[in-house]
């Protein structure tokens, strides 16, 4: 008898030296916004998105003299001298069509170096939910939802999505652990709305603070996208296929 597949749900990327992540496909989750302006710049035609732990290796890119865009972002506020943050409004196509981007972000990239050594590594948001979840199951491999959290803190969002995740694949056969649980009835107190359940969240605060609630309202939308951002070599690159 076979053994039963699992999803498994890493709160924070603190948590995840406690998991075999090379047994799993690894799906990153950072909701307020690295993820989802992931999505929506590969869906917007972006060529690909280097992902970098620190704002030095961003900048090193412009020494190097490729012709790509460089994004840096910390603790919500685009990195003085780059070209943008990681607002899903600066990933439309006419900024990001055919081009390179190269991003740090507080939260998002660093869950995605720590998450290397999957099997696979892609891109969740909830622009991209459905055509996610209807990937993975068409895996059967067993799953990791990496929550990027808040510098290596647990956060709400994330949670909330990994929940939504769960939602739609625990009909089939796979073995759930606690934080799955968890994060799926979240999502049962959430799902009828979203925004209105994710106000009260700390980053949603921070977001507020800094004039773009706007932001909060895109990353919330379901199934705006349907391109599968997935890491190969350094680079995320739209998967095809």
């Amino acid at each position: 008898m076979n053994e039963k597949l699992t999803i498994e749900t890493c709160l924070t990327p603190a948590l995840l030296p406690l998991y075999h992540i090379e047994n799993s496909i690894a799906v990153i989750i950072d909701i307020f916004r690295a993820t989802s302006s992931i999505c929506y710049g590969i869906e917007n035609g972006a060529e690909a998105i280097i992902p970098v732990a620190q704002v030095e290796e961003c900048a090193a890119y412009r020494q190097k003299g490729f012709d790509y865009l460089l994004a840096a972002e910390r603790n919500g506020e685009v990195v003085a001298g780059f070209d943008f943050g990681n607002s899903p409004f600066s990933y439309t196509s006419e900024k990001v069509a055919g081009k390179t981007i190269v991003l740090t972000t507080t939260n998002g990239t660093h869950a995605l170096h720590l998450s290397r050594g999957a099997k696979k590594v892609v891109i969740g948001s909830f622009l991209n939910l459905s055509a996610l979840c209807n990937w993975l199951q068409d895996q059967q491999e067993n799953i990791l939802l990496v929550c990027a959290g808040w510098k290596n803190n647990f956060n709400l969002e994330d949670t909330l999505f990994a929940g939504a995740v769960i939602d739609q694949l625990k009909t089939s056969d796979y073995q759930l652990d606690d934080p799955g649980i968890a994060a799926n009835d979240l999502f049962q107190l959430g799902k009828n709305d979203l925004n209105a359940y994710l106000q009260k969240t700390a980053h949603s605060e921070r977001l507020k603070k800094l004039g773009i609630e706007e932001d909060i309202r895109f990353c919330l939308q379901v199934d705006l996208t349907t391109a599968i951002p997935v890491l190969r070599g350094e680079k995320l690159v739209k998967l095809e296929g």
